[in-house]
């Protein structure tokens, strides 16, 4: 094993699975299906036979070496849902059969493939409304939305809420999470997105375009930016004094946020069992919907990482491991 994450030494005799393997960096072309050590669950891990793995544009970021160094082949994969095969000899949350979701450490990943570690604070139980393919989408990006939403920003029934990107991944979920928590939904997406945008019930859809937002929006209370073009830039103005900006992407400019009144934070995402739970809730009370635009089978990873650098897929793209329970 890698200093950072890896993958363990295949031994003589010793169990192997299917996985999708980068040996090293570069473009999607180094994520290889091939043969792989299946992982053995320790202390408070649970092993996971996965059905499906969700992909998120940190996958590409680690896959470029942008993010995390490592001196050996890694499995990417952070978003899976599957059922627990074996349990730690310190695990108590869950037991073999459990239908469970999880979201892996980007330390560790080990989502592209048939089987799976993750620690009890990583997974909770499946939403039971929801299939495997449904709920892999959840746990990276919804998990994000909530943390910065409700943790960081720590909205309120009756605020105005402006979300940049809200026909991606982590917007499509901030949407329904700040429209379940009370607030007043404004959100930006390109023409081709403006219908998912009504679909999840926004309250004012702004067509990035062909309208400058900062135009048609002003005094909100928190803005949550989820893109990588100039709309962090644009946003300080358009935030009441007293307002919060969340970005997840860009560092906002401190000295620009102090010049308006504002509190600013660049927010980065953790795994985090009862923040599942919460999700959990939303899914299953029918407040908030995954929103899956595409599916490749685990062998195309490669397909579904050209995809997703193009910066604007729909919703979430997850690739299939195995046939779905009946």
């Amino acid at each position: 094993m890698s200093a950072v994450f890896g993958i363990a030494t295949a031994q003589t005799n010793a169990p192997t699975m299917k996985a999708v393997v980068a040996d090293e960096f570069g473009g999607p072309e180094v994520l290889k299906y091939q043969g792989a050590p299946k992982p053995e669950p320790k202390n408070n891990e649970i092993l996971v036979r996965v059905i499906a793995a969700a992909v998120n544009p940190v996958d590409t970021y680690v896959r470029q070496g942008k993010f995390l160094k490592s001196s050996g082949p890694i499995i990417i994969g952070y978003d899976i849902a599957g059922i627990v095969e074996r349990t730690g000899p310190e695990a108590r949350r869950f037991k073999p059969g459990d239908q469970v979701y999880c979201y892996l450490s980007v330390m560790r990943g080990g989502g592209y493939a048939e089987y799976a570690v993750a620690k009890e604070s990583e997974a909770a139980l499946k939403p039971e409304n929801i299939n495997f393919v449904e709920a892999a989408a959840v746990p990276l990006a919804a998990t994000t939305a909530w943390q910065a939403l409700i943790d960081s920003a720590k909205i309120d029934k009756g605020q105005r809420v402006l979300i940049h990107g809200g026909s991606g991944g982590v917007g499509s979920f901030a949407i329904q999470i700040a429209k379940a928590r009370g607030a007043k939904v404004i959100a930006t997406a390109s023409t081709v997105h403006q219908q998912l945008l009504k679909q999840l019930g926004v309250d004012q859809a702004i067509d990035y375009t062909t309208t400058k937002f900062e135009d048609v929006v002003k005094d909100v209370d928190v803005v949550l930016n989820c893109v990588r073009a100039d709309a962090l830039g644009r946003s300080y103005g358009v935030v009441k004094k007293g307002g919060v900006i969340v970005s997840i992407t860009d560092e906002p400019d401190q000295t620009e946020c102090a010049k308006h009144g504002i509190t600013c934070s660049r927010m980065g995402a953790h795994p985090d069992s009862k923040v599942l739970e919460e999700l959990t809730k939303l899914i299953e009370s029918r407040k908030m919907k995954p929103i899956v635009s595409q599916t490749f089978l685990l062998a195309e990873a490669s397909k579904a990482h050209q995809q997703v650098e193009t910066h604007h897929t729909l919703g979430k793209i997850v690739l299939k491991v195995a046939e779905q329970p009946k």
